[in-house]
């Protein structure tokens, strides 16, 4: 077994603490990750804090991993010692089914494996990325471009897919009027990402306070949701609509932004149902959709085409001992736009 540092939390209200963890000897096909840098995710918060179902503590959080390559399994063949490379939010999945075989093993029939609070193959928790080393099969290590650092690379791992796959699958393009809902560490990708696809893009945001970023990032215009009149006056507007928040929000009033046959598509996971009016839906021929990050295929397609469009995230470095700081900074919207870990500090 090979044994590695960690951050660690043992409840829904406790702190992060030092800690020490097992990761398995290599399998085969396995490759052994020193991580360098693993973003924050609000998926990791509301996970550590209990808040999308039982947890198995202790915790080790991290689902936006990114490092180098220090050792391969004999059955590697796609990585090699030194290789620069991430891992996101899964780390297995049956490999069978249809939609494994279709290459969206994100919607494994059997279930996938995530990185951390999920039981691998062998019966054992996994732990994620606020760590100093990993053990993941070759399948679901993606190669990061050189002309992006691993820094800002770890958030490509879960906020720059879950932002590239809706756009892509939704067809967000030249002469495409496209909405981004929030512009926190998710929504901030997505206008980068959809502007650089060719689309128009406008920011809804309760406040106008990050109008001057959203309209560098990309957007053409930028409203403030706060604004009964932003409703009037956008009606009937857009194709796309990609809601980020984790918040509840009144989803039929943006379902009524959309153009016939326009899509609101759900990334945001807040702990809350949403409610729908029906009528929001049928009037206009509507969709109201979800999206769950992606397949490891269009993964490594988003990092291609980040590198090639030079889109990275906005990101601030912390060491380990800030993580308690960040999440709270993350609840209370005052990060730009994504915190990311030094594991070297762990």
């Amino acid at each position: 077994m090979i044994t590695a540092k960690a951050r660690a939390v043992d409840g829904p209200d406790k702190p992060f603490r030092a800690a020490e963890i097992k990761r398995r000897d290599l399998d085969s096909q396995d490759v052994l990750i020193e991580i360098k840098f693993a973003g924050i995710c609000h998926s990791d918060i509301h996970t550590a804090h209990g808040e999308w179902g039982p947890v198995n503590y202790p915790l080790v959080p991290g689902h936006e991993i990114a490092g180098i390559v220090t050792d391969v399994g004999p059955g590697v063949t796609r990585y090699k010692i030194g290789d620069r490379v991430g891992v996101g939010c899964m780390v297995d999945s049956c490999g069978e089914c249809e939609n494994c075989r279709k290459g969206e093993e994100q919607y494994c029939l059997k279930g996938n494996v995530p990185t951390y609070a999920g039981v691998d193959k062998y019966g054992e928790p996994t732990q994620g990325g606020y760590s100093t080393h990993i053990v993941v099969t070759e399948d679901f290590v993606v190669r990061i471009p050189d002309s992006i650092e691993l820094d800002v690379a770890a958030p490509l791992l879960c906020a720059g897919i879950t932002t590239y796959s809706p756009l892509n699958h939704w067809g967000a393009s030249p002469g495409k009027k496209v909405a981004v809902v929030g512009l926190g560490g998710l929504g901030h990708m997505a206008v980068k990402i959809a502007h650089a696809m060719g689309a128009e893009v406008t920011v809804l945001s309760q406040s106008l306070k990050k109008k001057e970023d959203g309209l560098q990032f990309g957007a053409s215009d930028y409203y403030a949701t706060s604004d009964p009149e932003t409703f009037t006056k956008l009606a009937g507007s857009f194709d796309l609509i990609i809601n980020t928040v984790s918040a509840s929000i009144d989803i039929s009033s943006y379902l009524s932004l959309l153009k016939l046959d326009g899509t609101l598509v759900n990334v945001g996971a807040p702990a809350e149902p949403l409610a729908v009016n029906v009528f929001s839906l049928i009037g206009h021929r509507r969709s109201f959709a979800g999206s769950m990050i992606g397949g490891i295929r269009e993964t490594q397609e988003m990092l291609d085409f980040c590198g090639k469009h030079n889109i990275v995230p906005q990101i601030e470095v912390i060491s380990a001992d800030e993580i308690d700081e960040a999440y709270k900074r993350v609840l209370a919207s005052d990060v730009k736009y994504r915190f990311v870990i030094d594991t070297s500090t762990i």
